[in-house]
């Protein structure tokens, strides 16, 4: 029964894993482009398992950002996932210990989170590790073959693949604007806020790693109190 739980996993993780492996290729080129090297850029995919945690870990590192922001930042951005964790754990089975529960935590990612809670089944420790493990495999090679080949090609496709990062952030994004208007205003007001810190020489002083964090809680908090949600999940 373990075992037939760990392949029925296996093979939901697979889908995951390939989009994981070119998401992740285009980080290790931009990771190498920061300054760190293939074996830095590939054990921060395996410790991290983040992409937009990664993503603006990796600014804070190039512009040289205190730990203090680096902290602030990881916790604002990847809070979600305390959150999504609460919510798996009322799906898992009873006989999945404390210590696996831990394990489970390290790779609750949003792909991984939503193909486990749309799972028929009860969940077992066996089939999410079966369904974490591969796209832990596969985020962490595609960083780390991200970072070979970045080595190796010239620096203007080096440029043009590291777009990629931004598009995945555009692919997640613009299908929720669509479909809620609240998403739309909260993200343009959080571009708008990130350009001003940016361009606007009064704010000259502000570091990345604040920055990001200022656009990421003034946005947050803005969509809150403007675009509150009922009980019932519905906009109010």
């Amino acid at each position: 029964m373990r075992r037939q739980e760990f392949q029925y996993g296996l093979r939901d993780g697979v889908p995951i894993a390939a989009g994981y492996f070119s998401v992740s290729f285009s980080f290790g080129i931009m990771a190498l482009g920061g300054g760190l090297s293939i074996f830095q850029a590939a054990l921060t995919s395996l410790t991290n398992m983040t992409s937009a945690g990664q993503f603006a870990g990796l600014q804070i590192i190039i512009a040289g950002g205190t730990l203090l922001e680096m902290a602030a930042t990881q916790l604002i951005i990847n809070l979600r996932y305390a959150l999504m964790s609460l919510s798996l754990s009322q799906k898992l089975s009873k006989d999945v210990t404390l210590w696996q529960r831990f394990v489970i935590a390290f790779a609750n990612t949003d792909e991984i989170f939503a193909v486990a809670m749309s799972h028929q089944r009860e969940l077992t420790f066996s089939y999410i590790i079966g369904l974490q493990i591969l796209p832990i495999v596969g985020w962490t090679a595609g960083t780390a073959c991200g970072a070979a080949a970045g080595s190796m090609l010239p620096a203007a496709v080096n440029s043009a693949l590291s777009v990629a990062l931004y598009g995945m952030f555009l692919a997640v994004v613009i299908p929720a604007a669509k479909k809620a208007r609240p998403v739309l205003i909260t993200a343009l007001l959080a571009a708008a806020l990130s350009c001003i810190l940016y361009y606007v020489p009064w704010f000259s002083g502000v570091s990345a790693g604040m920055s990001i964090i200022l656009c990421t809680v003034v946005a947050s908090l803005f969509g809150a109190v403007v675009f509150p949600v009922s009980e019932e999940g519905g906009d109010k």
